[in-house]
Parts: C-alpha cells; sequence; structure tokens
C-alpha cells in the first residue's frame, strides 16, 4: 500500500481508471501501452495493494433532485478520542452527509451535506445535526456553485 513503488505504466492504469472507471481491460491496455493480459494482472494487483479501492459512478445531485450542498464546520465539546470516534459513527448513519473531515484548528470537523432543498437541510440540522451527543456548535456554508470536482488525486508521471 503505502510506500509501495509504482512505475510509468501502473501510473498510467491509475490515472485512466481515476477518469473513467468502466473503461474495458482492452481499452485501457491499449492506452497505457500493453497488452491485455498484464494490463489486467497490474490492475488486480493495484486493487489488491489497495491503491484501487472501488469503482463509483459520479451521480449528478440536481438530477435527482439534490438542490442544495452545504459545508457545516462541526464543534464538539470533547475531543478524546472515544467522543471523536462516536461522532465519526453517527455521521456514518447520517446518508446526507457525503463527506466527514476531521480538522485542526477551530473546528473539529467539516461535513459536505447534500439535502433536496433548504428546508431539508435546516430539518437534519436541527433534528439530528445539533441534537447529536457531544456536538457544541454548527456553523453551516450554502454552497452557490461548485466549478471543480475531480475524482481521487493528481498521478504525476
Amino acid at each position: 500500500m503505502r510506500g509501495t513503488k509504482l512505475d510509468k505504466i501502473d501510473k498510467k492504469i491509475l490515472q485512466n481508471l481515476q477518469s473513467d472507471g468502466r473503461m474495458s481491460n482492452v481499452d485501457l491496455a491499449q492506452k497505457v501501452g500493453i497488452s491485455a493480459p498484464p494490463c489486467l494482472r497490474r490492475v488486480r494487483a493495484l486493487e489488491k495493494s489497495g491503491h484501487i479501492r472501488s469503482y463509483h459512478a459520479q451521480i449528478d445531485p440536481a438530477v435527482l433532485g439534490y438542490s442544495v450542498t452545504v459545508f457545516a464546520m462541526v464543534k464538539l465539546t470533547s475531543q478524546a478520542e472515544k467522543d471523536l470516534e462516536a461522532f465519526e459513527k453517527k455521521v456514518r448513519s447520517w446518508p446526507m452527509v457525503r463527506e466527514c473531515h476531521m480538522l485542526a484548528g477551530d473546528v473539529d470537523f467539516v461535513l459536505k451535506v447534500v439535502a433536496k432543498d433548504w428546508d431539508s437541510y435546516q430539518n437534519f440540522l436541527t433534528h439530528e445535526l445539533t441534537a447529536a451527543p457531544n456536538v457544541t456548535s454548527v456553523k453551516s456554508s450554502l454552497a452557490i456553485r461548485g466549478s471543480k470536482s475531480e475524482p481521487g488525486v493528481p498521478i504525476e508521471d
């Protein structure tokens, strides 16, 4: 996993799959300049090593009626490890929360929340998030628009 040396072909495989996870093995092999059987072996090795965790479809939230994205900055009363883990476990049970990141600084967590509308978010905020144990305060920032949403990480040659 970490520290594993990747060669140029492995990096090209990762770049291509990151941008199009549905690419056929034949197309992938052609793009990275090797034949299909060794390409498939390399993909399986990258999956096994943890470089590739999973494959997903990127879905347009607005098409499914989720027109509101909010970033919620959450402060907790206690930052003891057991309390942090309990909050993270609670967050995993909320489908509207699509991302959760623990932060260093004034805020303990930032959550990316998608909602059908502002009322749905407010309902979640008042009945779930601020009602959760150990939550001291929540500051909500409504996203006006997104201008970039790249999956994964930059992969350099």
